[in-house]
């Protein structure tokens, strides 16, 4: 089972991947203690669940981070900028991602193709075609089985970076009409591909927003 959660930055995707992967993590070892069920849906066994981070995961995709959200990285274009994601994606698929789904486990991704998708092409406003062809060969053609996009007004966003005092990346000082339409971006592609997204509203409780992501989860491995 592949798991990917997409949202605006401050959306609260990192904090509900987090719990899921907790949850996912107890039920396993609760399976494993028990014995497997064969009519449960829940997974079995300990240590199969992966929490991965895009882009990141290997020792290459973390070091193409750092250059992707140094704020010294200002003059990187558009064209540069998604070559340098799908450079770390791709390194995930074949290093980490395709050989933990082989082996039957549930990998739960903090972004993944979609933040592409959203963020180079309606928000940088590259060729569609060209970030679909793009997509495709740094995937290897894997589509998650599940995607979480929790979503948040781009007003929300800019009062959470006030509220926590922080730092911004290069990515995250993009602007406030930059975020509109990686907003709008993400929404279409939900519509699109609605057989696998769930679009989750982020302005609710923590709790809440975690139960209907859980409940969202149950009914995939229901029709896994």
């Amino acid at each position: 089972m592949f798991i990917t959660f997409e949202g605006l930055d401050f959306s609260g995707k990192t904090t509900q991947a987090a719990l899921l992967v907790e949850k996912l993590r107890f039920m396993d070892l609760r399976g494993a203690r028990r014995g497997a069920d064969p009519h449960s849906h829940q997974p079995a066994g300990s240590g199969t669940v992966h929490f991965l981070r895009e882009p990141g995961g290997t020792h290459i995709s973390e070091r193409i981070r750092e250059i992707l959200l140094d704020k010294t990285s200002h003059a990187l274009t558009a064209t540069a900028e998604i070559l340098l994601f799908s450079a770390s994606r791709t390194q995930l698929v074949s290093e980490v991602i395709l050989p933990a789904l082989g082996r039957g486990e549930i990998v739960v991704c903090d972004r993944f193709v979609d933040s592409t998708t959203a963020y180079q092409g309606y928000g940088r406003g590259l060729d569609p075609e060209d970030v679909e062809r793009i997509n495709n060969v740094a995937t290897l053609g894997l589509t998650p089985n599940l995607t979480i996009f929790i979503d948040i007004p781009v007003l929300e966003i800019e009062q959470r970076k006030l509220a926590a005092g922080l730092t911004f990346d290069r990515m995250e000082d993009s602007g406030r009409e930059f975020y509109e339409r990686v907003r709008a971006g993400f929404l279409e592609i939900a519509q699109r591909q609605h057989a696998r997204f769930v679009v989750v509203n982020g302005m609710r409780p923590l709790e809440a927003v975690h139960l209907e992501i859980w409940h969202a989860v149950e009914r995939a491995f229901a029709n896994a």
